[in-house]
């Protein structure tokens, strides 16, 4: 096909006090030797990629023209974005769509449906190396196809960083999360026990209906003894916490300690010498982390980042990894989504408010070909 010479493309701008949300039109580049243009048809908006879109915006100030979409910056907040002060940049971590066009060497994948990771995901043409893509078979499309990275590579990391640090159990928390149903899938699928937490009923039938096993609710009474029990049943000493403030780490290293101890008590005044280890990924909780003194004193709180453990695992851990979720993108790594919107659409204030809750249960696609 002829390549058209613009696109459409969802841009995220910051000026003095004010976030600025637009479709604009940008250059279509043409692919040069190993790169290939990918149309793209699907993107999700995941959690990581709020932060670009909407810094620190006070969403009750959203307005739009019918062009534009505007929402003020709190004055207390203005130096966590001074870095993009004036800087139009584009947004969308990950996508899929059909390659369209291809340079030397590409050729191959014209008309291939393919997931695609490398940013400014939110358009309609997406131009970029052969690295970046990741090659579906026959009957696999754009929409079921779009979140083959970061939700995917993420579960899969964790469990790989389990056996890494040589635990062989985790917690997960917020585990109804898109994220979390596809931890469960890979650990029953690896035979690895997981212990959920999650905050209502009807997050915890999300699991029991994919066949989790362990699964704690923080909002019951009985959340610490219940969570103890499930630690020393499993073993589990490893945790991958997505609310990052408040005190829910520290609670769950404690009933670690708690369940070490019932099976060995220990011999000196340090409390158990098994390491205990919590790693945060997300700040659904905004308040301070606090941790109380009560899990002895083998233990250590950390941030998990994909694009690091990516890194850290080299180029053959991440090839596997890789084709595991392509092999298993309608199963395992499955996503559903509860609404799919244009790019106008997904920066119209009523349509942010919707997406930006990050409720369990709701997934937002944005289709930039409607």
């Amino acid at each position: 096909m002829t390549l058209p010479a613009k696109a459409r493309e969802l841009r995220t701008l910051i000026t003095d006090g004010k976030l600025e949300l637009s479709i604009q039109e940008v250059d279509v580049m043409p692919p040069g030797p190993g790169e290939v243009v990918v149309r793209i048809e699907a993107a999700p908006i995941n959690p990581s990629d709020q932060p670009l879109l909407l810094g620190p915006a006070d969403l009750t100030t959203l307005a739009s023209d019918g062009r534009v979409t505007t929402a003020a910056i709190p004055e207390a907040m203005a130096g966590l974005v001074a870095a993009r002060l004036g800087k139009s940049l584009p947004a969308g971590n990950e996508g899929a769509g059909v390659v369209v066009a291809a340079g030397d060497g590409a050729e191959h994948l014209i008309g291939k449906t393919v997931a695609v990771l490398g940013g400014a995901m939110y358009t309609q043409y997406r131009t970029v190396p052969l690295a970046a893509v990741l090659v579906y078979g026959e009957g696999v499309t754009p929409a079921q196809g779009a979140s083959a990275f970061v939700n995917p590579l993420t579960a899969l990391a964790m469990v790989e960083t389990m056996r890494m640090e040589g635990h062989t159990a985790l917690v997960h928390t917020a585990a109804a999360s898109n994220l979390g149903q596809m931890l469960n899938k890979i650990c029953i699928k690896d035979g690895v026990d997981l212990v959920n937490i999650v905050r209502s009923d009807e997050q915890a039938k999300i699991l029991s209906n994919i066949g989790a096993k362990y699964i704690i609710d923080s909002s019951k009474p009985d959340f610490r003894d219940a969570l103890v029990d499930a630690l020393s049943e499993t073993g589990a000493t490893i945790a991958f916490d997505a609310t990052g403030g408040g005190d829910l780490a520290g609670r769950i290293l404690a009933a670690m300690e708690a369940a070490l101890v019932r099976k060995t008590p220990p011999t000196t005044q340090y409390g158990s010498p098994v390491h205990k280890q919590v790693y945060i990924y997300g700040r659904l909780n905004l308040t301070p982390l606090t941790i109380v003194q009560n899990m002895g004193f083998a233990w250590g709180v950390g941030g998990f980042l994909l694009t690091p453990f990516l890194m850290k695992a080299g180029t053959e851990t991440v090839a596997r990894l890789r084709q595991r979720v392509a092999d298993e993108i309608l199963t395992t790594f499955a996503s559903s989504y509860t609404s799919e919107i244009s790019l106008d659409q997904a920066i119209a204030p009523d349509t942010i408010l919707g997406w930006q809750r990050k409720a369990t249960g709701e997934k937002y696609l944005i289709n930039p070909t409607l």
